[in-house]
């Protein structure tokens, strides 16, 4: 009798487990409770819906994003493979057409052999092989037995996601193409604002009625996701430092770097779409037309969508969870996606992978497998499950998680080295773990400089 595993939560991590498994043989019963229920910020029943930016970030090997995206792609990610096939121009970046991507997500797990995809909410985590990947919206009913089930109360914050605006409601006689220090083929719409106009809108923003916090949650907003009057608070230069920054930019119409910009980013295929990057709001909707008509070019904008503010849970996952992303009191519960703590498409996506090899593993009767802590993806699965961290907040992959190099380095050097590093590392824990042997241990050493050496 096939032994089946049952994934619920149809987001990039539980999609990339479904692949995982699959590819693997596997039989799959993949529970996805949407459209039947929706969530607050989703808007369709497609697998793999993204709710916040359409950008899975840098592509470049020298930063940490490109190098997990390549590690993906060399353990065969259905995620990243759907993002190129869907991608749109965005410089260095690869940001996709957020709907052909999850249509195309979607129709790529229902061909996948053995898998079959139940459209209905799971209230009670299943008996057998589980992987949870129900992400920050899990369902109030599945999060209370979490909350029962893993002795603590979740760890929860904000994310606040960005507007999106019509092209051709965008004043083309103000905006002007061009990407920072010329990386990219201009593919960003920038506006510029000059002194005046940047403080008439800081002023606007400080004092624009926001969406209040109720007062029995814990407001702990990831710094990523920081609604742009809540960076404006910390003082009125913030944001001229941070999303709007104008360095690396020259209005080539004037021959000046204008004093503030706001950068607006491809949001489809069509070029009928584009999200002003970096601008996650929790304003009301009232005062997010008002304010956001002051920035020059967007005086007249339609708002396909408004920004808005939503919950997301994750929970202790140092304190509950094994770097196989197994729970520690359940071999056959895993848990991947945003709820263990990683933050980040990529990042969710990579913890699904995890999951559905080591789901398949389990039930080969092979030992589970994490990769080498000079990884990317290892480093990334290393911090969110040590347990000796006691104040753990999400993270997106970077390259302080990486253990240091054998020799001193700076700047691009470094990054390169550690880039190298990281992808020989993998590619020889690939072959190894693919030849059916554990290559890193889960005791290994972590300050090993290099597990190709092990």
């Amino acid at each position: 009798m096939e032994k089946i595993v049952r994934i619920v939560g149809g987001g990039l991590a539980g999609a990339e487990a479904a692949y995982q498994l699959a590819r693997r043989g596997e039989c799959v019963e993949l529970y996805e409770m949407r459209p039947h229920r929706m969530t607050e910020a989703h808007a369709t029943g497609n697998l793999g819906e993204l709710v916040c930016s359409n950008s899975l970030r840098s592509s470049l090997i020298t930063a940490p994003a490109g190098v997990l995206k390549e590690e993906m792609r060399r353990l065969d990610s259905l995620v990243i493979r759907v993002a190129e096939d869907n991608r749109v121009p965005a410089g260095s970046a690869l940001a996709v057409d957020r709907e052909s991507f999850a249509r195309g997500l979607t129709q790529a797990v229902e061909a996948l052999p053995k898998v079959r995809i139940h459209r209905e909410e799971v209230k009670d985590i299943p008996s057998g092989i589980v992987i949870l990947a129900t992400g920050p919206l899990t369902s109030p009913a599945l999060s209370q037995q979490l909350v029962s089930l893993l002795g603590s109360q979740h760890l929860y914050f904000y994310d606040a996601i960005s507007p999106i605006v019509s092209a051709e409601s965008i004043n083309l006689n103000v905006a002007f193409r061009a990407a920072r220090y010329e990386k990219g083929d201009d593919d960003y719409l920038n506006l510029p604002l000059t002194r005046d106009e940047y403080y008439r809108f800081i002023d606007a923003l400080l004092t624009a009625e926001r969406v209040p916090t109720h007062g029995f949650e814990r407001f702990v907003p990831f710094e990523g996701c920081m609604p742009i009057e809540e960076i404006a608070d910390r003082g009125k230069e913030t944001l001229a430092f941070g999303p709007m920054r104008a360095v690396g930019l020259i209005d080539l119409r004037s021959g000046q770097r204008p004093y503030a910009v706001v950068q607006l980013r491809q949001e489809n295929q069509e070029k009928t779409l584009y999200n002003l990057v970096g601008f996650q709001t929790k304003m009301t909707y009232a005062a997010q037309r008002r304010v956001f008509a002051m920035i020059p070019g967007l005086e007249n904008a339609e708002f396909v969508r408004l920004g808005s503010l939503h919950r997301n849970t994750f929970i202790n996952s140092p304190q509950h969870l094994c770097p196989t992303l197994q729970w520690r009191q359940r071999s056959n519960l895993f848990f991947a996606g945003q709820m263990t703590g990683v933050e980040g498409y990529i990042e969710s996506a990579a913890t699904g992978l995890v999951a559905g090899v080591n789901a398949a593993r389990l039930i080969a009767e092979e030992p589970p497998v994490v990769p080498p802590p000079t990884t990317a993806l290892g480093a990334l699965l290393r911090y969110i499950t040590d347990p000796e961290r006691k104040s753990f907040q999400p993270m997106n992959v970077n390259f302080g998680l990486l253990p240091p190099l054998s020799e001193p380095l700076r700047k691009k050097a470094k990054k390169e080295m550690m880039a190298q590093r990281a992808l020989a590392d993998m590619e020889a824990w690939v072959r190894n773990t693919e030849g059916g042997e554990v290559f890193v241990p889960l005791d290994a050493d972590p300050n090993v400089p290099s597990a190709v050496a092990r």
